[in-house]
């Protein structure tokens, strides 16, 4: 069993990075918070999570233990894969998650692509309890709605662009507001065509 890899960032994307170990690439599956914390980084320590199937062996891998924890916690509700599980991963930070669980917010919980209101309800049942244990500080739900000092008007048009486009609105804010932070003059076409690419 592979606890983590810790090893040169050889290739990094938003939902996948490359850790060489000694002369071996391990492609692993990420989430936007793990690739956010991993840019500009030339070495790379992930905890990992095997998921070996009859037509698959995947590794998932998590900046901080934490994440590697509610992920766990999440594919064990029902109806919720590794690939929701990382969507809401990428959605809001594990603070943000335990805000929303502990508080019952299943708005938010909705917002996140592949999350209906029975899964959203599912997330809070099952885990609201399970929660307690981790060691992380619950932010506000609200939280996650606040936009920081980035050109208002381009993100929104941005975020309402990619959301007509089948984008979910939570993960769409939170590129939106990346890319306006690494390049705060981008205008609306190229915001949102480095969104389409990250996402």
């Amino acid at each position: 069993m592979i606890e983590y890899l810790n090893g040169k960032l050889a290739e990094l994307t938003p939902t996948l990075a490359v850790i060489d170990c000694h002369g071996v690439g391990y492609g692993v599956n990420i989430s936007l918070n793990t690739y956010a914390a991993l840019q500009g980084k030339e070495e790379a320590k992930l905890w990992i999570y095997e998921a070996v199937r009859e037509d698959a062996y995947q590794l998932w891998g998590f900046g901080t233990k934490v994440e590697r924890e509610l992920f766990l916690l999440l594919i064990t509700v029902s109806g919720i894969g590794a690939g929701t599980a990382r969507m809401v991963l990428s959605a809001m930070t594990p603070s943000e998650l335990c805000g929303v669980i502990s508080q019952g917010n299943d708005k938010l919980l909705k917002q996140v692509k592949g999350i209906g209101p029975k899964a959203a309800q599912r997330i809070i049942v099952d885990l609201h309890d399970k929660i307690d244990g981790l060691e992380v500080a619950v932010a506000p739900a609200a939280a996650t709605a606040q936009v920081p000092n980035v050109n208002k008007e381009v993100h929104d048009e941005a975020v309402a662009a990619l959301t007509m486009l089948g984008f979910s609105p939570a993960p769409t804010h939170k590129v939106v507001i990346q890319i306006l932070n690494d390049e705060p003059d981008a205008p609306v076409e190229r915001v949102i065509k480095l969104a389409l690419k990250m996402f």
